[in-house]
């Protein structure tokens, strides 16, 4: 009897924590589940902002700077105010695609010095002036050694431009036509470094970017590269609003305007936050949209109301900071807004998101 109470009881008990023990099981199961579950696959995103926004914006770029090359060329073989407007055409349409890759400005632009060689900016005269004044002679060579202010967008935009379009053909020297063709050519070589720095037949850092955490060298989680795309859009809304816009409207200087030559600031600054609509669409936007709908939905209408505000300033901007300045202050406000919900809300969601 007391032999069979215990094996009964020892039956018992064993059954009980079998029960339990798989019970616990199937739990720890569930919460594996759970957090697999809410874990997000980042993969696409990746691949699609690294491959169809930064690649094709950076091919992009590099065939319009090739068309102006031709356009400049043809200038300097015949320098008529007709050629000229289609150099200056070409300049700006080659702005287009720089501007918006000012939301992804790193990797091989900013490790390789791409964007100071290419966009420095304010010009400084005196400087461009003492190229043209001196015997060297202006090969691309030798334009590739000056100083970032003296080569690149704007030193471009300052030999095709005048107060807007007004350069009369017939004022460009042959001297500045040597310049020009030369800062062309040397232009020309650092957008396709740049477009090869992301290509598979190059560097490939597309892949860096789309196999972040399955293999990246540069990004060993997803999670890192995420927060590197949405640094990147924090970055351009910072420099737009407390940089480009505010510096000549808190100075009232027209010398710290960017392309103030060729009054396209303001499409150059819409094309910065255009570019944060570019980052943003490519499967982020899907990302926040389903952590919290009303948060994407507010972004995305902050980021149009921003290009709206800007387009509602007055060309040209230079005289804009002065004649409209609560213009430009709106346009201001709506920026530092974008750039607001980007650090307090959409970086803050990431960072404490789980990704694969």
């Amino acid at each position: 009897m007391k032999l069979y109470k215990f094996w009964a009881l020892s039956c018992c008990l064993l059954l009980a924590f079998a029960f339990a023990v798989g019970c616990g099981s199937d739990d720890e199961a569930d919460e594996l589940d759970d957090s697999q579950a809410a874990a997000f696959d980042a993969s696409t995103m990746l691949n699609d902002f690294a491959n169809t926004v930064v690649l094709a914006t950076y091919i992009e770029l590099d065939n319009k700077a090739g068309e102006l090359l031709t356009a400049v060329k043809a200038l300097e073989a015949d320098t008529s105010q007709g050629n000229l407007q289609k150099a200056q055409e070409a300049w700006k349409a080659t702005r287009t695609p720089w501007e918006q890759s000012e939301s992804f400005l790193f990797g091989p632009v900013d490790t390789q010095g791409l964007d100071p060689a290419l966009d420095s900016w304010p010009v400084d005269h005196v400087n461009l002036q003492s190229v043209l004044d001196s015997g060297d002679t202006l090969t691309v060579d030798f334009v590739s050694g000056l100083e970032d202010t003296q080569k690149g967008f704007h030193t471009i935009e300052f030999l095709l431009f005048r107060e807007g379009n007004q350069r009369k053909a017939s004022d460009i020297t042959k001297r500045e036509l040597e310049y020009l063709v030369s800062t062309t050519e040397n232009l020309k070589e650092s957008t396709s470094q740049l477009r090869l720095a992301w290509a598979p037949e190059g560097e490939n850092f597309s892949s860096a970017v789309a196999q972040a955490g399955t293999g990246s060298v540069v990004y060993t989680s997803q999670s890192a590269a995420v927060q590197e795309m949405v640094n990147g859009m924090i970055t351009i809304a910072d420099e737009v609003a407390n940089g480009k816009i505010s510096d000549p409207y808190n100075e009232s200087d027209t010398t710290l305007v960017e392309s103030q030559f060729s009054f396209n600031s303001i499409a150059d600054f819409q094309n910065n936050i255009r570019g944060i609509q570019n980052v943003y669409g490519k499967g982020l936007n899907g990302f926040v949209n389903g952590q919290d709908a009303a948060l994407d939905a507010r972004f995305q209408q902050e980021v149009q109301a921003a290009i709206d505000a800007i387009g509602a300033i007055p060309d040209p901007f230079r005289d804009s900071i002065t004649t409209n300045r609560g213009a430009v202050q709106a346009a201001i406000d709506a920026v530092s807004k974008v750039q607001q919900t980007l650090e307090q809300d959409i970086l803050t969601l990431i960072t404490s998101s789980d990704f694969n």
